[in-house]
């Protein structure tokens, strides 16, 4: 089986019915791409170990054409109509791909990079990489596939960010939500509430910390932008927001500053509707984030408000949704927001297992709201995989690799219609990660099951292929310095 994940839709390989090489050998690859897609189509090439060229060197540079075909029929044996549908074709002559849409091409650009097969340790130098002879049809099943990412516990910053983006690529994940306020720190530049920045030199354990300027947020929107992924800023409201009444002692009950928090605990910190403060700092927050935001959506927080009222969380939910909703923008909540009077449209974040509230969703639904399925004790990638992990939390159980492939998410909440699900988030939190490799450690390869749960048929599901194929990734992902936890549920 080809190490690709998410598995994809429909795949032929021609080699195993007909005469002819099986495989592809790649000396060079010469880009033919639209406008706009050459240069980040060549640094997937380039990082599956194939060298780009724009002319022959060191023989024949192989065609890698990636053609816009805005009639394109349906893909794979299910008929998708998906804008994200795209067909992958290598054969002897070289590699075509096809797709209604640009982002369709650079799908099959990451599938090409999965395909590669780098020489052998102690091959005879000059050995080129080769890529296996087939046609893969392919499109996801769920149009919102993410991740959200905490940047608050522990400060990960541009660069960390950068290198999660090409991470979420690579498994063409297409949402990248950051958690950007906390308890703890403030992490994005508000340009109507600059005191905000005094709220960023903090984290989990003490230490210094930073926040993203507005200058960084849009240089990483674009970033994101150019490889088909959409940034999503997360401001936590009417709860987690220590760091601000730090700061605005004035949101406040009493009107006093509360003190710097690094600790772990939730729920103890919250604003007051009826506060005359409290509008007007929505208003900035909320509209400066929307305005400086490229995407369609703004995450405006609602989780474990602890110490309110239904009655007074509703009137948060209302609020926020309309200012969002001023801006041109889509409000997404954690899965509290059903609490309130939810708009058709507006997405929810479904965290909590126990389920509790399960007719509270459903009515939501009913009402046109939508729901991004991150269940904690599958999609939560900062829970331990095991009782001996050294890292990460447990509080949703223990989430091996397995933990997060073997999920369905139509049936996760019961009574809830199949067509309200707009899609699948893997989440990390940080209060146990502090460095590059420990939050990569905590990723892969589980981000890769929750991946697959987001884009592929269940009937096309298969754990012990998808171990296979993770066993397969793992050299790729060595080779870029991405680290991984070696579960005992592969075979490595």
């Amino acid at each position: 089986m080809l190490p690709l994940i998410p598995w994809p839709t429909e795949v032929v390989e021609p080699a195993a019915t007909a005469t002819g090489p099986a495989a592809l050998a790649l000396p060079a690859v010469r880009v033919d791409a639209p406008a706009g897609l050459t240069a980040v189509v060549a640094e997937l090439v380039a990082a599956a170990g194939v060298p780009v060229s724009d002319h022959d060197t060191d023989g024949p540079a192989v065609p890698f054409t990636l053609r816009l075909d805005p009639a394109g029929g349906p893909t794979g044996s299910d008929g998708s109509q998906s804008p994200e549908r795209y067909t992958l074709q290598v054969t002897a002559a070289g590699i075509e791909a096809t797709a209604p849409e640009p982002v369709g091409l650079l799908h099959a650009a990451r599938t090409l990079r999965q395909l590669v097969v780098r020489p052998a340790d102690g091959a005879a130098g000059g050995t080129p990489s080769t890529v296996p002879v087939v046609v893969v049809r392919d499109a996801p099943r769920h149009s919102w596939r993410g991740l959200s990412f905490d940047v608050v516990r522990h400060w990960f910053g541009p660069d960390d960010i950068r290198a999660v983006v090409d991470l979420v690529g690579a498994f063409k994940l297409r949402v990248l939500h950051l958690h950007l306020t906390d308890d703890q720190g403030w992490r994005i530049e508000i340009p109507s509430r600059p005191e905000l920045e005094k709220a960023s030199d903090n984290q989990v354990g003490g230490g210094s910390a930073g926040y993203l300027t507005a200058d960084d947020y849009r240089d990483l929107q674009e970033y994101a932008a150019a490889r088909f992924i959409t940034i999503v800023p997360e401001f936590d409201m009417p709860g987690h927001v220590n760091a601000a009444t730090h700061v605005y002692g004035a949101l406040t009950a009493d009107g006093l500053a509360t003190d710097a928090y690094d600790g772990i605990e939730v729920g103890f910190s919250r604003l007051w509707f009826d506060n005359p403060a409290t509008e007007p700092f929505l208003r900035d927050v909320i509209g400066d984030l929307a305005r400086m935001t490229l995407g369609e959506w703004v995450h405006v927080g609602g989780d474990e408000v602890l110490t309110m009222d239904h009655a007074e969380f509703a009137k948060f939910v209302d609020l926020a949704q309309q200012i969002v909703r001023e801006h041109g923008k889509t409000p997404v909540f954690w899965q509290e927001g059903a609490r309130g009077p939810v708009e058709p449209g507006t997405l929810l974040q479904y965290w909590e297992p126990k389920g509790e509230e399960f007719d509270r969703f459903v009515a939501a639904a009913h009402a046109g709201a939508r729901f991004i399925m991150s269940p904690g004790n599958h999609a939560y990638l900062d829970m331990k995989y095991t009782p001996e992990h050294p890292l990460g939390l447990h509080w949703a159980g223990y989430v091996e690799l397995r933990d997060s492939y073997d999920w369905e998410p139509t049936t996760v909440i019961d009574g809830l219609p199949a067509s309200a699900v707009e899609g699948v988030s893997a989440a990390v939190w940080t209060e146990t990660l502090t460095t590059r490799d420990e939050l990569f450690s905590m990723l892969l390869p589980r981000l890769g099951a929750v991946a697959e749960v987001a884009w592929t048929s269940p009937q096309a599901k298969d754990f012990d292929a998808f171990a296979a194929r993770t066993a397969a990734q793992a050299p790729s992902w060595r080779a870029v310095g991405w680290t991984y936890h070696p579960t005992p549920q592969v075979t490595w």
